[in-house]
């Protein structure tokens, strides 16, 4: 039997990143998707999140500050960075995410992205 090892990479300290609005503190060194974890452990556990790019249920929409490129990503793959601020999450993010008091307005949702 094999031991999965830490749950999040080895870090020093946190960084502070916005989620449609809201600051949050998450570890240096790891995955958006990972750090979300780190806030709301066990929602995000019990997502539908394949951690390997396939299932897209993990796409954000961000960017790195006032000034900066709009982007797309998978937050599975995407490193978490000070002063990201992330504009809109796939349903199930949303979904995991929720007790963290986001709201629901976030009008930059995959959904809407879509449809323009």
């Amino acid at each position: 039997m094999s031991n999965p090892g830490p749950l999040f990479r080895p870090f020093e300290k946190l960084v502070k990143i916005s989620i449609a609005g809201k600051e949050f503190e998450v570890p240096e060194g790891n995955m958006l998707l990972r750090a979300m974890q780190y806030l709301s452990p066990e929602e995000v556990a019990h997502g539908r999140f394949c951690w390997n790019e396939e299932c897209q249920y993990c796409r954000i929409h961000f960017d790195l500050g006032p000034d900066t490129p709009k982007r797309v990503a998978i937050s599975c793959k995407l490193m978490v960075q000070e002063g990201m601020r992330i504009t809109g999450m796939a349903q199930e993010i949303r979904y995991c995410l929720r007790e963290l008091g986001l709201g629901s307005n976030s009008n930059d949702s995959d959904e809407n992205q879509q449809k323009s």
